[in-house]
Order: structure tokens, then sequence, then C-alpha cells
């Protein structure tokens, strides 16, 4: 019955007796959001988080936080689509109800208004999840993708 013996992981790059921990400064979960939502390193607020529009830095000049291993993925796309949706679906309810445009006028509208909305919250909502999972400890601590967007 080898299957029902319990299995726990320990980590081998741990040594024995030391509990591992981060070596940059975390902060609580609500500071390292807002600090990422407004473009900052979650960490030490010091430095800026991206260097373009959506690529983040390797690691702050200020406190050598690794930003670059925090993998935000489909995240960001997903709440900010989840957000903007449901927003947008009860303006657009409450509007028809009001007003009897067209769709087409509706579309012309609407559309703009969605895509503007999305483009301005994706960034920010990346920094927060970034900032979140930096508090978290959810690091990619895989070397070998240092060339990853």
């Amino acid at each position: 019955m080898p299957d029902t013996i319990p299995f726990v992981w320990k980590p081998s790059h741990v040594a024995p007796g030391v509990a591992p921990g981060p070596a940059w400064a975390r902060p609580g979960a609500a500071i390292a959001m807002a600090r990422g939502f407004v473009g900052r390193c979650p960490c030490c607020g010091q430095s800026r988080l991206f260097t373009g529009w959506l690529r983040q830095r390797t690691s702050c000049a200020h406190c050598h936080a690794p930003l670059g291993a925090v993998r935000a993925d489909d995240a960001p796309p997903y709440f900010v689509i989840f957000f903007v949706a449901h927003l947008i679906i009860v303006i657009l309810v409450l509007f028809d109800a009001r007003m009897g445009l067209s769709v087409f006028a509706e579309a012309a509208i609407f559309l703009p208004i969605t895509l503007l909305l999305s483009l301005a919250l994706l960034r920010p909502v990346k920094g927060a999840l970034i900032g979140l999972m930096l508090q978290l400890g959810m690091v990619d601590t895989d070397a070998s993708d240092s060339t990853r967007a």
C-alpha cells in the first residue's frame, strides 16, 4: 500500500531549520495592491513597476524585489473584462429603457466607451494583482525564464 503513505513536500533550496522568506519587504495586501495600482513597486513604493504599457520591470531598482518573476498572465484581462462587461451592460440596459435609441446608435456610443474603459483599467489592475501576488509570495522561482514578457 505505498499509495496511502502521506507525502510532505519540502523545498530542497532551504536549509534545515531555517524558515523560508523573501529577501524583500512585504507590506500588507492593501498597501501592496494600492502601490501596484498606481504603477509603483508594491514592496517599497519608490520605483516604477512598468517599463512599457504592460511590461513589468525585472526587479525593483530600490529594494530589488523580483517584479519580473511575478506571472500575472491572464488574470488582469479577465478581471477587467468581468468588471467592464457588468458595468456596461447595466448602463446599456438603463440607457435603452430611457432613451430608446437604435442598435447602431447604442453601438456607436457604448463600443468606444467599453474599449477606452478596458484599456484604462488594464494597467492598474495588473499592477494591483502583481502587488497581491508579491505579498502572497506567488513568485516564479525558475531563473531560466528571464526573457519572458
